[in-house]
């Protein structure tokens, strides 16, 4: 049964209290990811102990960096801050790393039957040649109505499809959503909401500032790192501790009736905590508690990811000039082609031209079996038939990098589905990107909720403090 939550008078008295005994909650986070190090950085802000574990050598996981053959450090996956994102903005302040950012105008396009075009403004827009004038006309009216749209429940039980056919048409549905969803999902949607296209439609609206609505990206120099390096040094000066090369074995939990998590199993025993945060993806976090009620497990168990395989190809020149290339051609293996050196400077990547062709994978995608080699055989064969002028010999890396979890998928009317911060265990609790909906996963909406949960964890956690010796 999970702890009632005190009034707010009786939450600062517990605090109080906790404090006049010689008390510090001590807290363990089982990843240094961009969600675990913010959940520390808010904890450790408020004087909790925190101890973070990080099985890689590294912090970031997702948001991590890659080095280059060349020594050169980037972002392994591709990432973009939009100059919307309050939350990334103000901690970006906050660390004293805001003079690191850098926005510049971007572009979009498509790829449609062989050609690229532009869909930058509203002439472009209005020349589109797969759409005609009525198709263009609804096409607008979806971008209007999504940005008009308030709550998001009122889209969760419709489909992503239908909804989009009833605005849009169903011409514009075949000729531009149906393949880019069909890419997206690697061909199944049928179960997709619409809140899964309205929050897209309002968040890239939202990188179109002023009259001329001009799209707008950037980036902190060095990448997502600067930003969790930064939070990484504020926690270590608050008295926090990050243990990389650190993998937990298990959480470790006690009590039949009601069981609680007491710690984390290491390679050197068991450590033991007031209380343990898992900021993994949810079917990591499930090998983690084997000694969770089944219960638990089955309703963890219903949450779903898509992974992805996405290839990094580095050049010595730009590729297209677009920061997103959308693709509607189902012959093109890759969902899309995101050249983020339209918004980084190269000479903060070590001249090189970045390029993420990402292909989102469902379980069981035959692409997960391929070889580093067949896609880049795949990829490449495609690239030059999509680009001409395409010179193999402008690449100078090609990275192919895999991840399983990437995605959690929401269906229809599932918003029960998605696991709580707080858990039938406890003192343990889940921090996870599956916990994000209706809004997409990035910095931002990572950021805001490694904050909101720091505070759950800390309120919970005090109205029941078990002090734990060092």
């Amino acid at each position: 049964m999970r702890p009632k939550t005190l009034p707010l008078t009786e939450q600062i008295e517990a605090k109080k209290s906790f404090a006049r005994h010689g008390g510090m909650l001590k807290i363990a986070i089982v990843g240094g990811g961009i969600m675990g190090i913010t959940l520390a950085y808010y904890l450790s802000k408020e004087g909790v102990a925190v101890d973070v574990f990080e099985a890689s050598s590294t912090l970031g996981g997702l948001a991590g960096p890659l080095t280059l053959p060349d020594g050169v450090e980037v972002d392994r996956f591709y990432h973009a801050i939009l100059s919307s994102d309050a939350h990334l903005h103000a901690l970006c302040t906050e660390l004293g790393i805001a003079d690191q950012l850098r926005f510049r105008e971007t572009r979009t396009g498509f790829y449609h039957n062989g050609a690229i075009y532009s869909m930058n403004n509203i002439i472009e827009f209005l020349r589109f040649p797969p759409l005609g004038w009525i198709d263009r006309f609804r096409l607008g009216l979806t971008v209007l109505a999504a940005q008009r749209i308030q709550d998001w429940r009122e889209l969760e039980g419709i489909s992503v499809e239908e909804w989009l056919i009833r605005l849009g048409g169903k011409n514009t549905y075949q000729n531009i959503w149906r393949p880019m969803l069909a890419a997206k999902f690697d061909g199944d949607f049928r179960n997709v909401p619409a809140t899964w296209i309205w929050s897209r439609l309002v968040r890239v609206k939202s990188t179109r500032q002023g009259a001329s609505q001009k799209e707008m990206a950037g980036h902190l120099i060095g990448g997502y790192i600067t930003l969790i390096k930064a939070m990484a040094r504020r926690i270590e000066a608050n008295g926090g501790r990050i243990h990389l090369s650190t993998p937990v074995q298990e959480v470790c939990i006690e009590g039949d009736g009601s069981p609680r998590a007491t710690g984390v199993r290491l390679a050197d025993g068991l450590h033991r905590f007031d209380g343990v945060v898992v900021t993994s993806q949810v079917p990591i976090f499930r090998r983690l508690i084997p000694s969770a009620p089944h219960a638990y497990h089955d309703f963890l168990a219903q949450t779903e990811y898509l992974g992805i395989v996405c290839p990094l190809l580095v050049l010595d020149r730009p590729l297209t000039g677009y920061w997103t290339l959308n693709i509607t051609d189902q012959r093109i293996p890759f969902t899309g082609v995101i050249e983020t050196t339209t918004y980084i400077d190269p000479a903060y990547v070590g001249g090189h031209h970045l390029v993420y062709l990402p292909k989102y994978t469902a379980p069981g995608s035959p692409l997960l079996q391929l070889s580093d080699e067949e896609i880049k055989a795949m990829w490449m064969e495609h690239l030059r038939m999509m680009f001409p002028q395409f010179d193999p010999a402008s690449v100078r890396y090609f990275l192919v990098h895999r991840e399983r979890y990437v995605e959690p998928l929401h269906g229809l009317n599932a918003t029960h589905l998605i696991p709580s911060v707080e858990t039938p265990v406890e003192r343990l609790f889940l921090v996870t990107t599956a916990q994000i909906y209706p809004a997409l996963t990035n910095g931002e909406s990572v950021s805001r909720h490694g904050h909101a949960a720091a505070e759950i964890v800390q309120r919970v956690s005090l109205q029941h403090p078990l002090k734990v010796v060092a």
